[in-house]
């Protein structure tokens, strides 16, 4: 009978083990794509200015709009939760539709190589920032899931597993029209 009652402690013990080892891998999974995304975010963070700079010599009467930039720009550097940024990513991405909008008006500008190149990079980063907010809320999803079933949800209670944030964009913001407004 002791060896019966070993035994059956034995093995708790090792699910114990096996659940908190699989939501250290899993929590380390989340945390690591969320510095994928934040690679993206501090690159794209450091095109900006250069683009923008670009477009200041044939738009410089678009300082609102320059503003608004700089704003979202030191949001997103300053964002400590996938929310704040996920925040300032779409006003930042609303403010650079405008600014490309905007480029359209000048011929000039379209035809400037620095121009160009510093747009296809943005729209290269742009792509990455995408699929790498995809696979953070793909394991965001698997790591909160995991911490909702059983005996998971036991065991993430008792080491204080706590459920992680989504990078989500809010109502309204990416999904509206940009609005351009041209003041003369």
């Amino acid at each position: 009978m002791g060896w019966i009652i070993l035994g059956l402690i034995g093995l708790l013990v090792i699910l114990l083990i096996s659940i908190y080892n699989r939501l250290i891998v899993l929590r380390n999974r989340v945390e690591n794509s969320w510095a994928q995304i934040d690679v993206q975010l501090k690159r794209r963070y450091d095109l900006i200015p250069n683009l923008v700079d670009t477009v200041k010599g044939y738009a410089s009467h678009e300082k609102e709009l320059f503003d608004k930039i700089a704003k979202y720009r030191a949001q997103m550097l300053g964002s400590k939760t996938p929310g704040e940024a996920a925040e300032a990513n779409e006003g930042l991405t609303g403010a650079l539709k405008t600014l490309f909008a905007i480029a359209e008006n000048y011929p000039e500008l379209k035809a400037n190589q620095n121009f160009l190149m510093l747009q296809e990079e943005l729209a290269g980063t742009e792509s990455k920032i995408a699929y790498a907010r995809q696979f953070y809320n793909d394991s965001v999803m698997i790591y909160n899931q995991s911490l909702q079933v059983f005996p998971n949800n036991i065991i993430a209670s008792m080491f204080n597993f706590k459920p992680k944030e989504y990078f989500e964009v809010k109502e309204g913001a990416e999904r509206e029209p940009v609005k351009v407004s041209f003041k003369e």
